[in-house]
């Protein structure tokens, strides 16, 4: 063990981790429903939690207290996860509607202001907070986060060198966050330019072909202490050294349960199918992290209404072609294990535009959302 990582626990975990399991993390901002503003209500959720059988080891604090996370645990499969993750949702809106709170689920707040929230009281979150000052104060953003099982550690590196060409396309297909400081942006994830592009080791990582390279850029971390732990490693896919999985990190927070369920249903094809193809030895097009960062950017940007990049043929293709480009690609896997996922036919970011420019407020827009929110993710149910 070196300081805050044990690895050989790390490999002991990849080598009895399972193909295929799955754990989903979905993030939500807690907001006052009168007013749609943010409030630092955490403590009250969690708290009241502790009667709803398993929800109170479900739920977790992240960076600010106006915001909570569900998480479903370890699913044997999908549908075991999603089945899991449905019972915490109902169960989390079953509280925060005792308590008088509503949950949204976009990449960011449209107009709340950054320097009015309170950071949680957690070790880690006061040492994020130490450590990054301002860069973690402006970080008041929502995220969808999906983990699949993987056996082996060093396979798990390969495929996350494997997901780092389809990221940008994630992410555009995710985009939920045009708003901010009650402006639209101009971007399609305000999120991502907030988080992958401020936080430090966040965002497309390096390639790193084996667990030995990224071992060694982990020990390089710990030996010269720009880390004291592995979870100040925050790109935006990376072997989780304590579950065995590949952690899928890029997407915006979903407002609707279909998407967020679509989502997943996605990403574990794309996990499953990248291991696959290692085992194969597809080939892969060598591309360097600053080559797939003008996809990033791109994805950022223009979301699914502009170009991506073809690094193979050197060539552009229409962003609303990357829906399309996934399925094709995770198809194998998907027939085998019968994942069909849904999406609309336009992104959450092209809908409130859409909204917007029909006439409607961002608060109007944003009091949409909070009520689809609820009406998908836990529905209430009359006797």
């Amino acid at each position: 063990m070196t300081a805050g990582i044990d690895f050989d626990l790390a490999e002991a975990v990849f080598a009895e981790s399972v193909d295929g399991t799955v754990g989903l993390e979905e993030e939500f901002a807690i907001v006052d429903p009168q007013t749609l503003d943010l409030v630092p209500k955490f403590d009250d959720l969690k708290a009241a939690a502790a009667s709803h059988g398993s929800l109170d080891s479900a739920i977790a604090g992240e960076l600010i207290r106006s915001e909570i996370e569900i998480r479903s645990g370890r699913g044997e499969d999908l549908a075991h996860a999603q089945q899991l993750q449905r019972g915490h949702r109902q169960s989390l809106f079953s509280v925060a509607r005792e308590q008088g709170l509503g949950l949204a689920a976009t990449g960011t707040h449209p107009w709340a202001d950054y320097r009015d929230q309170q950071i949680i009281d957690t070790d880690h979150y006061r040492r994020v907070e130490s450590d990054l000052r301002w860069v973690a104060s402006r970080n008041n953003t929502f995220s969808l986060h999906v983990h699949v099982g993987v056996n082996g550690i060093d396979r798990a590196v390969r495929v996350c060198d494997r997901l780092r060409h389809v990221l940008p396309a994630l992410l555009a297909i995710s985009a939920s966050s045009p708003f901010l400081d009650g402006r639209d942006t101009g971007l399609h994830s305000v999120r991502s330019q907030i988080f992958t592009k401020s936080f430090p080791r966040c965002g497309i990582p390096d390639a790193y072909g084996s667990w030995n390279g990224f071992r060694r850029y982990l020990e390089t971390l710990l030996a010269v202490e720009s880390i004291i732990e592995y979870t100040q490693v925050w790109w935006s896919v990376r072997p989780h050294l304590s579950f065995g999985t590949v952690e899928v990190r890029i997407c915006d927070a979903q407002p609707t349960a279909g998407e967020s369920d679509g989502l997943a249903q996605l990403i574990t094809a794309a996990v499953l199918q990248a291991a696959r193809d290692e085992d194969e030895r597809v080939p892969i097009t060598e591309v360097s992290r600053g080559l797939l960062e003008e996809n990033f950017w791109r994805a950022i940007r223009f979301g699914v209404e502009g170009k991506m990049i073809d690094f193979e043929r050197v060539e552009e293709y229409p962003g609303a072609e990357s829906i399309d480009r996934l399925l094709a690609w995770t198809e194998p896997v998907r027939s085998e294990l019968g994942i069909s996922p849904e999406f609309q036919a336009r992104t959450a970011t092209q809908r409130q535009r859409a909204a917007v420019g029909e006439g409607k407020t961002i608060r109007e827009v944003y009091a949409d959302l909070l009520r689809q929110t609820a009406d998908t993710y836990a529905p209430e149910t009359t006797a």
